[in-house]
């Protein structure tokens, strides 16, 4: 709470929501409150900052999480905004950063609704131009940007299914090893599913296949320990957490069918690495390793990726970890997973900032630290890992980061003075970034005009005018 008091909070247009969907007009919510309607009415137009008491007034109230309260919205903040009226479809009509943010702060769902526009014209653009006349119309939402949009808004955290992991977990034993015959036993005794690992070239480049007329689950041979495991624990949590996962795709309703499939998939995901690593015992090891990526890994026999998702998700209410976001990147730099946690420091459409020492190759499970800096002066800690090459996958990185403020709790971050180090000047990508000394640019900002001349070359490429 008193990191909320440090600075002034304007959060008008959600204290407005909150009253709209409790059915109360204003005279009715600040008299529960004990203030005037003058008073709210100044509060939700932003005219005067929510203060601590207030919150808590709001808390006790109304029964709101104080934090998810004061949290930045998932997608279209200022930032977000800002990057998509930057396109070159709207750019010379030159909007000015205050009406953004306006916008952005005072009118939320607008903002929100100019995001969503924008992810689907982002997907028709990227089709081939007869893929209309050949398919038919596409779907109104991209399937993978409805998922991330709907596992970000639940903060990637789905309590039903974390409780239900947890009861099935107590019985299991906690060695990886004993726990994935336990899980094996467990499949054939209540669910008549077998489990057999067969060469790779039986299964010809999948990594695993049920055969649902003999009730056996193949896995191939390439599979390490941790991705059997995982494997194993996939079909259990599809059995026996049936009923939660059904009732969570029941509360987001998918807009189609492939989104639905998707969803299925990616909360069935999410029971696994329930079961192999339940809520409280993980957070708690978590917590007392000083979040130690290795040793968390073979405590619980998980692979990389698994532990930086599982360790995104920790979001229960008086039982939170650390808010990381987390990405995997391929070899060409290209995010090919995110989750932005509530503070990802780059642009949400596009690229990041090459200066991000992510980016490049790294050793094979050796934690590599940064402290980096944004264009208004925040800090975040940045820790990437490469991901050993196999036949499953081809190389890359996972990449985890957080506010600098949590690094005391993170091992990684020992040798680095948080507050005072020097920290790598990063922007959200090129295009949007506005510091004129990076010699790492690729592209101008889009929102300044060049200032190129023969007689002279800066360190920098592509020199820009103030304005």
């Amino acid at each position: 709470m008193a990191e909320l008091t440090d600075r002034k909070l304007y959060l008008g247009p959600k204290l407005r929501m909150l009253r709209r969907e409790l059915g109360l007009n204003q005279t009715q919510m600040a008299e529960e409150l004990g203030v005037s309607p003058s008073y709210l009415n100044h509060l939700e137009r932003n005219q005067r900052p929510l203060t601590a008491q207030m919150l808590l007034r709001l808390a006790n109230t109304y029964d709101i999480d104080i934090r998810d309260f004061t949290a930045q919205a998932q997608e279209g903040g200022p930032g977000e905004l800002g990057e998509i009226l930057s396109d070159a479809l709207v750019r010379d009509i030159g909007i000015a950063r205050d009406e953004v943010l306006e916008v952005a702060e005072n009118y939320p769902g607008v903002s929100e609704a100019i995001a969503r526009f924008y992810r689907a014209l982002s997907d028709l653009r990227r089709l081939p131009g007869d893929t209309l006349e050949r398919s038919g119309p596409a779907p109104l939402v991209a399937p993978v940007d409805w998922l991330r949009d709907t596992i970000a808004r639940a903060g990637n955290h789905f309590a039903e299914i974390d409780a239900g992991a947890e009861a099935i977990a107590a019985d299991l034993p906690e060695d990886p090893a004993l726990l994935q015959a336990e899980l094996r036993t467990r499949l054939k005794d209540r669910h008549g599913m077998s489990v057999q690992v067969v060469r790779g070239d039986v299964l010809a480049g999948r990594l695993r296949h049920y055969d649902m007329h003999r009730r056996r689950l193949l896995l191939s041979e390439h599979l390490p320990a941790s991705g059997r495991l995982f494997a194993i624990a996939y079909h259990l949590g599809a059995q026996e957490l049936a009923n939660a996962i059904a009732a969570q795709i029941g509360r987001v309703t998918p807009p189609d069918e492939d989104s639905r499939r998707l969803a299925v998939m990616a909360l069935t995901n999410y029971a696994a690495s329930a079961l192999i690593m339940p809520y409280d015992r993980f957070r708690q090891a978590a917590e007392q390793s000083r979040h130690d990526l290795p040793l968390l890994r073979d405590r619980f026999g998980v692979s990389t990726e698994q532990l930086a998702h599982r360790l995104t998700s920790l979001n229960r209410t008086g039982a939170r970890g650390i808010p990381f976001f987390m990405a995997r990147i391929d070899r060409a730099g290209i995010v090919s997973k995110r989750f932005d946690g509530e503070a990802w420091p780059f642009a949400r459409f596009g690229g990041t900032c090459p200066r991000w020492d992510a980016h490049g190759p790294q050793e094979a499970d050796r934690v590599q630290s940064q402290l980096i800096e944004t264009l208004d002066g925040k800090r975040f800690l940045t820790l990437a890992v490469g991901l050993p090459q196999g036949a499953a996958r081809g190389r890359g990185v996972i990449a985890l980061g957080c506010e600098a403020k949590h690094g005391g709790r993170i091992v990684h971050a020992d040798a680095i003075d948080l507050d005072k180090g020097d920290a790598t000047a990063v922007g959200p990508t090129c295009h949007l970034c506005e510091r004129r000394d990076c010699p790492d640019r690729a592209l101008p900002p889009v929102t300044r005009a060049l200032d190129l001349h023969s007689y002279e070359r800066t360190i920098a490429p592509f020199p820009f005018r103030r304005v």
